[in-house]
Protein backbone atom coordinates (compact mmCIF):
# COMPACT_ATOMS: atom_id res chain seq x y z
CA UNK A 1 0.00 0.00 0.00
CA UNK A 2 1.03 3.60 -0.56
CA UNK A 3 0.72 6.44 1.98
CA UNK A 4 1.71 10.11 2.16
CA UNK A 5 3.96 11.19 5.04
CA UNK A 6 4.23 14.80 6.26
CA UNK A 7 7.15 16.16 8.31
CA UNK A 8 7.12 19.25 10.53
CA UNK A 9 9.62 21.39 12.44
CA UNK A 10 13.07 19.91 12.82
CA UNK A 11 11.91 16.58 11.39
CA UNK A 12 11.53 18.30 8.04
CA UNK A 13 15.20 19.31 8.28
CA UNK A 14 16.24 15.77 9.23
CA UNK A 15 14.47 14.22 6.25
CA UNK A 16 15.25 17.04 3.85
CA UNK A 17 11.68 17.53 2.61
CA UNK A 18 8.23 18.43 3.86
CA UNK A 19 6.44 15.34 2.51
CA UNK A 20 6.82 12.20 0.43
CA UNK A 21 4.96 9.04 -0.54
CA UNK A 22 6.20 5.62 0.55
CA UNK A 23 5.23 1.99 -0.01
CA UNK A 24 4.44 -0.16 3.03
CA UNK A 25 3.57 -3.84 3.44
CA UNK A 26 0.07 -4.98 4.35
CA UNK A 27 -0.55 -4.82 8.09
CA UNK A 28 1.75 -1.83 8.64
CA UNK A 29 1.12 0.47 11.59
CA UNK A 30 2.16 3.98 12.47
CA UNK A 31 5.13 2.56 14.35
CA UNK A 32 6.18 0.93 11.06
CA UNK A 33 6.35 4.39 9.51
CA UNK A 34 8.42 5.73 12.40
CA UNK A 35 10.84 2.76 12.23
CA UNK A 36 11.20 3.24 8.48
CA UNK A 37 12.68 6.69 9.01
CA UNK A 38 14.36 6.13 12.37
CA UNK A 39 16.44 3.32 10.84
CA UNK A 40 17.89 5.83 8.39
CA UNK A 41 18.10 8.92 10.61
CA UNK A 42 19.92 8.59 13.97
CA UNK A 43 18.69 12.03 15.06
CA UNK A 44 15.10 10.91 14.60
CA UNK A 45 15.74 7.59 16.35
CA UNK A 46 17.08 9.54 19.33
CA UNK A 47 13.74 11.35 19.59
CA UNK A 48 11.70 8.18 20.11
CA UNK A 49 9.20 8.82 22.85
CA UNK A 50 8.79 12.50 21.99
CA UNK A 51 7.54 12.33 18.40
CA UNK A 52 3.76 12.46 17.95
CA UNK A 53 1.96 11.02 14.94
CA UNK A 54 -1.38 11.68 13.29
CA UNK A 55 -3.34 9.58 10.83
CA UNK A 56 -5.73 11.43 8.52
CA UNK A 57 -5.55 14.59 10.64
CA UNK A 58 -6.17 12.92 14.02
CA UNK A 59 -3.63 12.14 16.73
CA UNK A 60 -3.15 8.37 16.88
CA UNK A 61 -1.02 5.87 18.87
CA UNK A 62 1.89 4.05 17.20
CA UNK A 63 -0.07 0.80 17.28
CA UNK A 64 -2.81 2.10 14.96
CA UNK A 65 -2.95 0.37 11.57
CA UNK A 66 -2.56 2.40 8.37
CA UNK A 67 -4.40 1.87 5.10
CA UNK A 68 -3.71 2.60 1.47
CA UNK A 69 -4.08 6.32 0.70
CA UNK A 70 -3.64 7.47 4.31
CA UNK A 71 -2.00 10.76 5.25
CA UNK A 72 0.43 10.34 8.15
CA UNK A 73 2.03 13.29 9.96
CA UNK A 74 5.21 13.03 12.06
CA UNK A 75 5.57 15.86 14.56
CA UNK A 76 8.31 16.83 17.04
CA UNK A 77 7.40 18.32 20.42
CA UNK A 78 5.55 21.61 20.03
CA UNK A 79 7.37 24.80 21.00
CA UNK A 80 5.07 26.71 21.88
CA UNK A 81 -1.61 37.06 4.30
CA UNK A 82 -4.51 38.67 6.16
CA UNK A 83 -7.54 36.57 6.86
CA UNK A 84 -7.90 33.06 8.21
CA UNK A 85 -6.15 30.11 6.65
CA UNK A 86 -8.75 28.01 8.46
CA UNK A 87 -11.37 28.72 11.11
CA UNK A 88 -14.23 27.15 13.08
CA UNK A 89 -16.96 29.14 14.84
CA UNK A 90 -19.96 28.08 16.90
CA UNK A 91 -21.33 27.38 20.39
CA UNK A 92 -19.32 30.18 21.99
CA UNK A 93 -15.94 29.16 20.50
CA UNK A 94 -13.97 30.74 17.67
CA UNK A 95 -10.76 29.00 16.59
CA UNK A 96 -8.50 29.96 13.71
CA UNK A 97 -5.05 29.77 12.14
CA UNK A 98 -3.84 32.83 10.23
CA UNK A 99 -0.79 34.01 8.33
CA UNK A 100 -1.57 37.68 8.94
CA UNK A 101 -1.54 40.01 11.95
CA UNK A 102 -4.01 39.09 14.70
CA UNK A 103 -6.72 41.68 15.43
CA UNK A 104 -7.66 40.94 19.04
CA UNK A 105 -10.31 43.66 19.10
CA UNK A 106 -12.09 42.00 16.19
CA UNK A 107 -11.93 38.68 18.04
CA UNK A 108 -13.65 40.28 21.02
CA UNK A 109 -16.51 41.32 18.78
CA UNK A 110 -17.11 37.69 17.83
CA UNK A 111 -17.65 36.46 21.38
CA UNK A 112 -18.67 39.39 23.60
CA UNK A 113 -22.26 39.56 24.86
CA UNK A 114 -24.23 42.35 26.51
CA UNK A 115 -24.09 40.52 29.85
CA UNK A 116 -20.29 40.22 29.88
CA UNK A 117 -18.62 42.40 32.49
CA UNK A 118 -15.12 41.12 31.73
CA UNK A 119 -13.28 40.87 28.43
CA UNK A 120 -9.76 39.51 28.79
CA UNK A 121 -7.26 39.56 25.91
CA UNK A 122 -3.98 37.65 26.11
CA UNK A 123 -1.37 37.93 23.37
CA UNK A 124 1.85 35.95 23.19
CA UNK A 125 4.34 38.24 21.41
CA UNK A 126 7.81 37.87 19.92
CA UNK A 127 10.53 39.21 22.20
CA UNK A 128 14.04 40.26 21.19
CA UNK A 129 16.01 37.66 23.15
CA UNK A 130 16.07 34.14 24.52
CA UNK A 131 18.21 33.62 27.64
CA UNK A 132 20.19 36.70 26.66
CA UNK A 133 20.76 35.58 23.06
CA UNK A 134 19.66 38.25 20.57
CA UNK A 135 16.59 37.20 18.59
CA UNK A 136 16.05 38.70 15.14
CA UNK A 137 12.75 37.06 14.13
CA UNK A 138 10.73 33.84 14.43
CA UNK A 139 9.28 31.45 11.86
CA UNK A 140 6.15 29.50 12.85
CA UNK A 141 4.71 26.53 11.01
CA UNK A 142 1.90 24.14 11.85
CA UNK A 143 -0.15 21.19 10.67
CA UNK A 144 -3.17 23.37 9.91
CA UNK A 145 -6.07 20.85 9.95
CA UNK A 146 -4.97 19.25 13.22
CA UNK A 147 -4.01 22.59 14.80
CA UNK A 148 -7.48 23.97 14.05
CA UNK A 149 -9.14 20.87 15.49
CA UNK A 150 -7.05 21.09 18.67
CA UNK A 151 -7.77 24.80 19.12
CA UNK A 152 -11.50 24.13 18.80
CA UNK A 153 -11.39 21.22 21.24
CA UNK A 154 -9.41 23.26 23.78
CA UNK A 155 -11.88 26.12 23.49
CA UNK A 156 -14.90 23.83 23.94
CA UNK A 157 -13.32 22.21 26.99
CA UNK A 158 -12.54 25.58 28.58
CA UNK A 159 -16.09 26.76 27.92
CA UNK A 160 -17.48 23.71 29.73
CA UNK A 161 -15.14 23.95 32.72
CA UNK A 162 -15.21 27.68 33.46
CA UNK A 163 -18.01 30.19 33.99
CA UNK A 164 -17.40 32.10 30.77
CA UNK A 165 -19.62 33.15 27.86
CA UNK A 166 -17.23 32.78 24.94
CA UNK A 167 -13.61 32.18 23.93
CA UNK A 168 -11.53 32.85 20.81
CA UNK A 169 -8.20 31.13 20.14
CA UNK A 170 -6.03 32.16 17.18
CA UNK A 171 -2.49 31.14 16.23
CA UNK A 172 -0.40 32.87 13.59
CA UNK A 173 2.11 31.14 11.33
CA UNK A 174 4.79 32.41 8.98
CA UNK A 175 7.57 34.90 9.73
CA UNK A 176 7.01 37.17 12.74
CA UNK A 177 9.01 40.21 13.76
CA UNK A 178 9.76 41.49 17.26
CA UNK A 179 6.60 42.67 19.12
CA UNK A 180 4.22 40.86 16.77
CA UNK A 181 1.62 38.51 18.31
CA UNK A 182 1.96 34.82 17.54
CA UNK A 183 -1.07 33.69 19.53
CA UNK A 184 -4.15 35.38 20.99
CA UNK A 185 -6.69 34.14 23.53
CA UNK A 186 -9.79 36.29 24.11
CA UNK A 187 -12.28 35.39 26.85
CA UNK A 188 -15.67 36.97 27.61
CA UNK A 189 -17.43 36.39 30.94
CA UNK A 190 -19.69 38.05 33.46
CA UNK A 191 -16.90 38.30 36.06
CA UNK A 192 -13.13 38.82 35.81
CA UNK A 193 -12.01 35.92 38.01
CA UNK A 194 -13.42 33.28 35.67
CA UNK A 195 -11.92 35.08 32.66
CA UNK A 196 -8.43 35.09 34.19
CA UNK A 197 -8.57 31.41 35.08
CA UNK A 198 -9.95 30.37 31.70
CA UNK A 199 -7.35 32.39 29.78
CA UNK A 200 -4.42 30.92 31.73
CA UNK A 201 -5.65 27.37 31.27
CA UNK A 202 -6.28 27.96 27.56
CA UNK A 203 -2.78 29.22 26.75
CA UNK A 204 -1.18 26.45 28.80
CA UNK A 205 -3.09 23.85 26.79
CA UNK A 206 -2.36 25.56 23.46
CA UNK A 207 1.38 25.39 24.14
CA UNK A 208 1.22 21.63 24.87
CA UNK A 209 -1.45 20.30 22.49
CA UNK A 210 -1.49 22.36 19.29
CA UNK A 211 0.98 21.20 16.58
CA UNK A 212 2.83 24.49 16.03
CA UNK A 213 6.62 24.79 15.82
CA UNK A 214 8.87 27.81 15.85
CA UNK A 215 12.36 28.46 14.56
CA UNK A 216 14.30 31.25 16.23
CA UNK A 217 16.66 33.31 14.10
CA UNK A 218 19.57 34.77 16.05
CA UNK A 219 22.38 37.07 15.02
CA UNK A 220 24.70 34.02 15.17
CA UNK A 221 22.49 31.19 13.91
CA UNK A 222 19.04 29.61 14.04
CA UNK A 223 17.36 26.73 15.87
CA UNK A 224 14.03 24.93 16.10
CA UNK A 225 12.66 25.41 19.61
CA UNK A 226 11.82 22.07 21.22
CA UNK A 227 9.12 21.94 23.86
CA UNK A 228 7.00 19.11 25.24
CA UNK A 229 3.75 17.39 24.27
CA UNK A 230 0.87 17.17 26.71
CA UNK A 231 0.60 13.75 28.38
CA UNK A 232 -2.69 13.11 26.54
CA UNK A 233 -0.97 13.15 23.13
CA UNK A 234 0.13 9.64 21.98
CA UNK A 235 3.78 9.40 20.98
CA UNK A 236 6.12 6.93 19.30
CA UNK A 237 6.97 5.04 22.48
Amino acid sequence: MRIRVLFFGQLKDFVGRASEEIELPAGARLETVFRHYASQLPKLAAMEGSVAMARNQRFAPPSEAVEDGDEVAMMPPVSGGNGWLASIEGDGVFAAVTDGPIDSRALAGRIQGDGDGALLVFEGVVRDNTHGRKTLMLDYECYVPLALQQLQEIGSGILRRFDIHGIALVHRIGRLQIREASVAITVASAHRHAAYEASLEAINQVKRKVPVWKKEHFADGEVWVEGQWDESVPRTA
